[in-house]
């Protein structure tokens, strides 16, 4: 069972979301907060989450502070953020805070339940036009994280796997290519994402990028 969270400050959206992830039998919908402090302190409770949908405009604590403060506590849960917003601030600010994935809010229920599941198994659900986006930000070097160049003593093997996730391979594509399992492949991708402080496969191609690993 894939445990969801959604903070979303518009009830009838929550409600919405809910439904629509309800109808794949695999997925539920464990708790609904309304702005970022009720997601923290639903998760000091229970972090036991695999997915969090996260809205950006809410009061309190938007979900872009609630996001940086999230990955930093609970690295596992997965974070995908629910929005109307597609500018580059608001992409550029949730990618640096460890969003894993962006989707605007018409999208189909379909789309809303492929992306719990892409971000589950390490991938980084976008909106089409988010991702032309996001490819446009690391053409112009934005997300900066690093400007000298540094190995942080990534292995040959995390090479391989770095140099995959730069051409798009999922986990089993990953593993299937490299003769190891889907199981070996996140261990490795979790090492790579903690030798190189970041939470998301965007910040890891990025920071691997500017530093020439790949």
């Amino acid at each position: 069972m894939i445990k969801v969270g959604i903070a979303e400050d518009i009830q009838l959206v929550a409600e919405m979301l809910k439904d629509n992830l309800a109808l794949n039998e695999q997925i539920k919908v464990m708790w609904h907060a309304k702005n970022g402090n009720e997601a923290i302190e639903l998760l000091n409770n229970d972090s036991k989450i695999d997915v969090l949908l996260m809205d950006i405009n809410m009061p309190e604590m938007n979900g872009i502070e609630a996001t940086k403060i999230i990955t930093q506590k609970w690295p596992n849960i997965k974070i995908v953020m629910s929005t109307v917003h597609d500018d580059e601030e608001n992409i550029f600010s949730a990618i640096l805070a460890g969003a894993c994935g962006y989707l605007v809010k018409d999208k189909s229920p379909e789309n809303w339940r492929q992306a719990v599941l892409e971000a589950l198994e390490g991938g980084a659900p976008m909106s089409a036009g988010i991702a032309k986006k996001v490819l446009q930000l690391l053409r112009d070097g934005k997300p900066t994280l690093q400007s000298e160049a540094e190995n942080f003593g990534i292995t040959a093997r995390e090479k391989e796997i770095l140099e995959n996730l730069v051409i798009g391979s999922t986990y089993d594509q990953i593993a299937s290519k490299l003769f190891i399992s889907k199981g070996t492949v996140r261990k490795h991708i979790e090492k790579i994402y903690r030798k190189l402080s970041v939470n998301n496969k965007i910040e890891a191609i990025q920071k691997a990028q500017i530093n020439k690993i790949v």
